[in-house]
């Protein structure tokens, strides 16, 4: 196998997992947020739920300048489990587009037109399309703890599945 076909694959279970936290996020909950600086419950969910597809294209290009990230709150579950849908079939269709060659180009953030990061494409799939989503996730079921919902197992099973 190689890093595209692994990535693909990473990308596919990971939004298993994803899905299934989703899944249990309660629609009448939406708004609420643990504290005033904290996103609310339904902005992470569709951020968390938007990252691959949002990232891939931010690293299409190989210079993308800084731009606002929209935070909107969703009104259905579905909403969500439709954004990871597209967010994860764009993710892949990029990933393969880009093929092992493009992961290995120079990417370029930049700032009206100063260089604020450059780093291969490769690091900023695994930092950005990857692991950012992992982060966001945990968040998320800190969040369900903190409203007293059962929290899903995502590596193995959680407190509330034993």
């Amino acid at each position: 196998m190689n890093v595209i076909e692994d990535w693909c694959g990473e990308l596919k279970r990971e939004a298993g997992l994803t899905r299934t936290l989703l899944e249990r996020l309660p629609e009448d909950k939406f708004s609420w947020r643990p504290h005033p600086k904290s996103m609310s419950l339904g902005q992470l969910a569709l951020h968390a739920a938007g990252v691959p597809g949002g990232l891939a294209l931010l690293l299409n290009e190989a210079v993308s300048e800084v731009s606002v990230v929209p935070l909107p709150e969703p009104t259905t579950r579905q909403e969500l489990l439709e954004a990871l849908e597209w967010s994860v079939s764009l993710a892949e269709s990029k990933l393969r587009e880009w093929g092992e060659d493009g992961l290995r180009n120079t990417w370029k953030l930049v700032s009206k037109g100063e260089t604020i990061l450059e780093a291969p494409r490769i690091d900023m799939v695994r930092t950005l399309m990857f692991n950012h989503v992992y982060h966001h996730r945990g968040q998320l079921t800190v969040y369900l703890r903190l409203l007293g919902i059962p929290v899903p197992g995502i590596y193995g099973p959680s407190a509330d599945e034993q």
